[in-house]
C-alpha cells in the first residue's frame, strides 16, 4: 500500500506502508509524513485533511491523535459517495506508471517508479482536482447521492 497527500498547489510525500495497517501504524504514517508536510506549509492558512473512510482511519486512537495534533478532517458517513480527489490522483499516477519504460519487475523498482512519477505530476493536475470539488459535491446533491460522472 502507498500513502500520499497533496494540497492545491503542492504534492506531499508518497510512502510505502507494509503489513497490516492498524490505527497505531496509521498514526505513525501521519506523524512521520503528514505533520512534516503540514509544517512546511503557510501557517496563515487553515488546512482540512481529507482521508477515506476505512475503520482504521476512524479508530478512537486516530481521532484522538488528530485532535491532539490540531488536524481538522472531514467526516464521511458510511456508504457515502467517494469525493476524495486523491482517488483521481491515484488514477493519474497509475497511468504514468503503466506508461513508464522500463516497467518495474519487483517491488523495489515499482516504489522507485511510483515516487519518480509522483514527483512529475504537474501542478495543474492537482489544482484542477481541488477546483473541481464544488462541482463534484453539487453533482452528488443533484443526483440525490446516486452515481455521477465523477
Amino acid at each position: 500500500m502507498i500513502w500520499g497527500c497533496f494540497i492545491k498547489n503542492k504534492l506531499g510525500p508518497l510512502v510505502q506502508v507494509s503489513g497490516n495497517i492498524t490505527g497505531s501504524i496509521y498514526i505513525e504514517v501521519l506523524k512521520n509524513n503528514l505533520l512534516p508536510f503540514i509544517n512546511e506549509l503557510d501557517n496563515n492558512l487553515e488546512y482540512i485533511f481529507q482521508d477515506d473512510n476505512p475503520s482504521i482511519h476512524r479508530a478512537k486512537i486516530v481521532k484522538q491523535w488528530m485532535q491532539d495534533n490540531s488536524i481538522k478532517n472531514i467526516f464521511w458517513p458510511a456508504q457515502s459517495p467517494d469525493l476524495n480527489p486523491i482517488e483521481h490522483l491515484w488514477d493519474v499516477l497509475e497511468r504514468k506508471v503503466c506508461n513508464h519504460i522500463p516497467h518495474p519487475t519487483n517491488l523495489t523498482e515499482l516504489m522507485a517508479i511510483l515516487k519518480e512519477e509522483w514527483d512529475k505530476i504537474e501542478s495543474e493536475v492537482i489544482e484542477n482536482l481541488v477546483e473541481s470539488m464544488p462541482r463534484r459535491v453539487q453533482a452528488v446533491i443533484d443526483s440525490h447521492g446516486n452515481p455521477t460522472r465523477y
